[in-house]
């Protein structure tokens, strides 16, 4: 009986001492920041319109049903952003700026406004004066923006991150005397064609950050980049790259190629 009752004591001080130490780590959360965090150098690109994972873009001209699904896919994407519903949720910010909202020690300064985004920035590729966001007529439209991080400031001295896409680099390893020799050849550079980018130069207006979290910033609209192809080759693949560019973001993670940058194949098929 001793035996017994020494164990029940024994695990509920132990179940005590258990809880008692959640209760305290619980303490220190903020339901709003994350307390620790693993701070990307690089963020990440995603582009749109994307059916699947193989990030490959294939469609034929002549054929509506092969390239209305991404109209579709755009046309989704890009609601939240219609100018009428960016202009009820966030507010209009001072471009080329830094938005910043910080808290005032431990008063926390939330929820944290957002900055507008509007469709209509897009200008050629805001699917507002072509609903098919060229695809129709072999010149499509691909949106693409940075993956969220808290707190990253992607930029200094007032200089805003951009993008610039173009043909993917293609490395082929050569054995030489037991020596591997790399080389990087560009064979689809004349393909791809000439491009335009909306906003101009492909860049992310600083007004846009830092993020603060999804539950501080619950309007948070991220900016977006559209890249229109005007004349890229029909009936082959052209494989790209579109890769970030700032004075303060690292290029080139040896450990996470895709740091930064983002590839897809586009073939647009024509039977004329």
């Amino acid at each position: 009986g001793l035996i017994i009752l020494f164990y029940i004591v024994f695990y509920l001080c132990l179940g005590g001492l258990f809880a008692l130490t959640m209760y305290i780590m619980l303490q220190t959360l903020d339901d709003h920041k994350p307390t620790w965090q693993d701070r990307l150098s690089t963020p990440g690109l995603v582009i749109r319109p994307r059916q699947d994972e193989t990030f490959e873009i294939v469609y034929t001209i002549q054929n509506t049903e092969s390239w209305d699904m991404y109209a579709q896919a755009l046309d989704r994407f890009l609601s939240p952003y219609n100018d009428s519903i960016q202009a009820q949720k966030n507010h209009e910010c001072t471009p080329e700026q830094y938005f910043l909202q910080e808290d005032s020690g431990d008063v926390k300064n939330n929820p944290k406004r957002s900055c507008q985004f509007n469709r209509t920035i897009l200008e050629a590729c805001s699917g507002l004066h072509d609903r098919y966001y060229g695809y129709q007529e072999g010149k499509p439209c691909i949106i693409i923006k940075l993956n969220r991080v808290i707190g990253l400031m992607p930029g200094k001295d007032g200089q805003a991150p951009s993008v610039t896409c173009g043909a993917k680099d293609v490395t082929v390893t050569c054995r030489l005397a037991s020596t591997d020799i790399k080389l990087i050849a560009r064979d689809d550079s004349d393909k791809i064609g000439e491009m335009i980018y909306f906003p101009s130069n492909g860049t992310f207006d600083l007004m846009y950050y830092p993020y603060y979290g999804k539950k501080a910033q619950v309007n948070y609209s991220q900016p977006l980049v559209a890249v229109k192809f005007l004349n890229i080759t029909v009936n082959q693949d052209v494989n790209i790259e579109c890769k970030i560019h700032a004075n303060n973001i690292p290029t080139g993670n040896e450990r996470d190629k895709f740091a930064g940058r983002v590839s897809f194949k586009l073939r647009i098929n024509s039977q004329n």
